[in-house]
């Protein structure tokens, strides 16, 4: 399964391209860019402490952030360059280099479900397509039974939006709120980008395909 995964392949094509990419958002920074506009909205949702997921968290410009302001974040990405900046930019949070379909959460010793999972800079494009029940039943199964799960991504990267819809169902997740952007713009029909905000649905809605990834337990 890992062989499909799409950040692997761009990877092993240009084994220089997480460095490239470690140094593109640290340039923004020292340029006075604002790139943590996913973080105040995710800070917006929830109070002071809470306990976050920053699943496909690249260098940790999102999780980090949300460390910085009082939330208690893990953070999980299967590169190990951009975990290893991720540590370096940003020690408050907790940092795993794993791989979303697969990683059990519980060997780490990080039972406390989340408030929030953010899948933000379109992660889920990027996973392999066989594995995109596993990743978001993952989400689901680490989520508080209050909590949200807040995934992001583009239009015309090959993961459609109504299948996304689908394969959340089928893992017992529904969309409680469609947005357009990460500054709560609303959702069109022809909008090119989505911000889902999802809540775990009633036991019994839940679809029969549960997955095994990101397991607490």
């Amino acid at each position: 399964m890992s062989e499909e995964n799409l950040w692997r392949q761009q990877i092993a094509a240009n084994p220089g391209h997480s460095q490239w990419y470690i140094d593109r958002f640290r340039a923004m920074v020292d340029q006075g860019k604002d790139i943590v506009g996913e973080a105040r909205t995710v800070d917006a949702m929830v109070g002071r402490g809470a306990q976050i997921l920053d699943a496909g968290c690249g260098p940790g410009r999102i999780g980090g952030h949300l460390a910085s302001v009082g939330h208690v974040v893990v953070g999980v990405d299967l590169d190990p360059e951009l975990i290893e900046a991720a540590r370096a930019d940003h020690p408050a949070a907790q940092w795993i280099c794993d791989d979303l379909a697969t990683v059990d959460l519980g060997s780490y010793g990080i039972t406390t479900p989340f408030d929030v999972v953010v899948c933000a800079g379109n992660v889920l494009t990027f996973v392999a397509p066989s594995t995109r029940r596993d990743v978001l039943a993952g989400f689901a199964r680490v989520l508080a039974d209050d909590g949200r799960v807040v995934a992001g991504f583009g239009a015309g990267r090959g993961y459609g939006f109504d299948d996304f819809f689908a394969d959340a169902a089928a893992v017992g997740l529904r969309a409680e709120l469609n947005l357009s952007t990460w500054d709560l713009r609303p959702f069109t029909d022809d909008a090119d980008f989505l911000v889902s905000v999802l809540t775990k649905q009633p036991a019994a809605s839940a679809g029969d395909e549960p997955g095994r990834s990101l397991s607490a337990e």
